[in-house]
């Protein structure tokens, strides 16, 4: 009898231990799956092929740039958002000679409004001169990033259109844009989608601003505003 329930014991241990290590392996399966499919994130749009925001860029992002110091860096931070390149280049330009800015903008860069954009902020795009910049408004208006890639892609190749692409945008149209589009919009993500499509079909521009004012404040409306349109 002693050793029927010796044996009993054992099994029952036995079976005991490998319960245990079924559930062990169930909870990492769900660890894994969870860690190699993260939620996106409002900040991973701060950065854009290597080309940082500076409305959505953190401090320590903003202090590792060339020639933008601890000072430069909290300037810019302080007077966030700012509504375009011109208005940067205003708040660091007296620190910085043509050459340094020139540098600092390869990575750092508000992106300009194809259709409205100044000859003067059109010149702040690294690498563009006169003659490109006449190029950028010869196709004016753009309806989609696409025609942008088609005209300029007559004049340099795709590696470059690619690049110029880094420092501009097409506003789209919130009652038509594909998710796709909304999602490219610096700054927006998930959450901001739904808002924006909740309040479909907008009638008008303001109706943009008070709906989407329930969830941002004024600075960052406006900044919102200058990638859509209702066109």
């Amino acid at each position: 009898m002693y050793r029927i329930k010796t044996l009993m014991g054992i099994a029952l241990t036995a079976l005991l231990f490998v319960a245990g290590c079924a559930g062990e392996g169930e909870t990492n399966t769900d660890t894994n799956a969870a860690q190699t499919d993260p939620a996106p994130t409002e900040t991973q749009t701060a950065n854009t092929m290597g080309v940082l925001n500076p409305n959505l860029a953190g401090e320590d992002e903003l202090g590792a740039l060339p020639h933008l110091n601890a000072t430069l860096a909290q300037a810019v931070i302080d007077q966030r958002p700012f509504l375009n390149m011109t208005a940067l280049h205003a708040a660091l330009g007296s620190a910085l000679n043509d050459e340094q800015s020139a540098e600092l903008y390869a990575k750092l860069f508000i992106p300009i409004n194809l259709n409205t954009a100044s000859r003067e902020e059109i010149l702040l795009v690294p690498g563009v001169g006169d003659r490109m910049a006449h190029e950028f408004e010869e196709y004016r208006p753009y309806v989609a990033i696409d025609q942008f890639r088609r005209e300029i892609g007559k004049y340099v190749d795709e590696a470059e259109v690619a690049r110029l692409e880094q420092y501009v945008f097409v506003p789209v149209n919130l009652n038509t844009a594909s998710d796709e589009a909304i999602l490219a919009i610096p700054g927006v993500g998930n959450r901001m989608l739904h808002e924006f499509k909740e309040y479909r079909p907008y009638q008008n521009i303001e109706q943009f601003r008070r709906e989407i004012g329930k969830y941002v404040d004024e600075d960052e409306l406006a900044r919102l505003e200058r990638y859509v349109t209702l066109d």
